[in-house]
């Protein structure tokens, strides 16, 4: 009788670790794909981060309408320009607003 609970136990003990050692290889294996996609989105996101940081720049922006507008574009005060908005057949016209959020 002894030998049989031995046996028994020693079988659940042995069932248990494989069922803990298999569900902690899935949560390891799910861990790294995780981080694997988390440092590709970092590394995109960084890229994107130095292209808008580049393109949106002052001295670029001037740089690229001398390049490609050369006199086409011009200076307009803040203060003319107008928002026209359509909605349901109405049309408005109002002034653009500055705010500082």
């Amino acid at each position: 009788m002894k030998k049989i609970v031995l046996v028994s136990v020693i079988f659940s003990l042995i069932l248990f670790t494989t069922i803990i050692k298999n569900t902690a290889k899935q949560i390891e294996d799910e861990l790294f794909t995780v981080n694997e996609n988390l440092r590709v989105l970092e590394t995109e996101y960084e890229n994107i981060l130095l292209e808008h940081d580049y393109l949106s720049s002052a001295e670029k922006l001037l740089e690229f309408q001398s390049l490609y507008f050369e006199d086409q574009l011009i200076q307009k005060n803040i203060k003319n320009i107008k928002i026209y908005n359509i909605s349901k057949n109405q049309k408005n016209i109002k002034n653009l607003k500055i705010t500082k959020e």
